[in-house]
């Protein structure tokens, strides 16, 4: 989807343009956060094959972008990353060469690539922060993932150190909102509770939370994500990534995240914890004092509200979101 609009002098090209966090930025473009000199190029899968190099030029030379906001890969939660570790590093490391390396040769002034914190070390201290990406392997549920991530940031280095290239890379911690992938078996942890809600609302059963409900997480809303891309496009320099999270103090137990779904969806059964299932990384506590400092005075949106919202979303858009 594209709007429309005559000649601007800045087009960006947002890959992954039709997952959670494209179709957060494009709500926030479309409620009056673009800008008149923007023209935002909204693009999927259906319009390119990014894996393919030759499809990936053919949509930036269709396009031709002054700066890309890079979201499209090969995503999913702990258990299909624990099966597909070599799927995910092989494809994500061809979409992220063919998008950086064709950014280049197209003369793009910037690239924002959306990284996790997954790309940290297993074995750490915490908080973890910008300067400890590669000290060491991340968990090996999802190695094959985190590693195609971490090369972006290996990438962007290179490129700005060889030709002088403005490509930088944000770090969010679990994203969560309308338009997520809500699959039990596949997809994140937030998403597929709000699923398991609603299941177990509709047939009267308990709810199955699989683990023991002790990890901690830091979740942030995908508007409130949506937001500080469009201001690390426009204000941040850096070609080192940087973490986007709400504050060590918000993190939540997987527990804590359960309850307020069943809190927000009024489900009133008994959550059960499933202990034969494992858990993955205990915690992954991120600071943001980086983000405080170069994205001043930014507000998050309380979790329990961004919850509200979107088990509201989920419920009303039930019968055609992902599953």
């Amino acid at each position: 989807m594209t709007e429309a609009a005559g000649p601007r002098s800045t087009r960006i090209l947002v890959t992954g343009g039709s997952g959670l966090v494209g179709r957060a930025i494009a709500q926030v473009v479309a409620d009056g956060e673009g800008r008149a000199d923007e023209e935002w190029i909204f693009v999927s899968s259906k319009d390119a094959d990014l894996t393919s190099a030759t499809e990936t030029r053919a949509l930036f030379e269709k396009h031709r972008p002054t700066h890309v906001i890079h979201l499209a890969a090969m995503v999913g939660g702990l258990f299909k990353n624990i099966r597909c570790n070599l799927d995910f590093w092989r494809r994500n490391i061809h979409i992220n060469d063919n998008v950086l390396h064709t950014a280049y040769e197209c003369g793009v002034r910037k690239v924002v690539s959306c990284l996790s914190t997954c790309i940290f070390p297993d074995k750490t201290t915490y908080p973890i922060d910008e300067s400890m990406i590669h000290n060491g392997p991340p968990h090996s549920s999802n190695f094959g993932y985190s590693y195609a991530k971490r090369m972006i940031d290996v990438q962007n280095r290179a490129y700005f150190e060889q030709h002088g290239c403005r490509f930088t890379a944000v770090i969010p911690t679990n994203v969560f909102g309308p338009h997520d992938n809500f699959n039990i078996e596949d997809g994140h942890v937030l998403p597929g509770l709000i699923h398991k809600v609603y299941l177990a609302k509709q047939t009267g059963s308990p709810l199955t939370v699989w683990g023991t409900g002790k990890p901690r997480r830091q979740f942030i809303y995908s508007l409130d994500l949506a937001r500080l891309f469009l201001r690390v496009l426009r204000e941040y320099d850096e070609i080192e990534p940087i973490i986007l999270s709400v504050g060590e103090e918000d993190e939540v137990s997987i527990k804590e995240a359960a309850e307020t779904i069943a809190e927000a969806m009024d489900f009133k059964g008994e959550l059960v914890f499933d202990a034969t299932k494992v858990d993955g990384q205990f915690k992954k506590t991120a600071s943001n004092s980086k983000m405080r400092r170069c994205l001043p005075g930014f507000q998050f949106t309380p979790f329990k509200q961004a919850v509200k919202e979107t088990c509201a979303w989920f419920t009303a858009n039930y019968a055609s979101a992902r599953k």
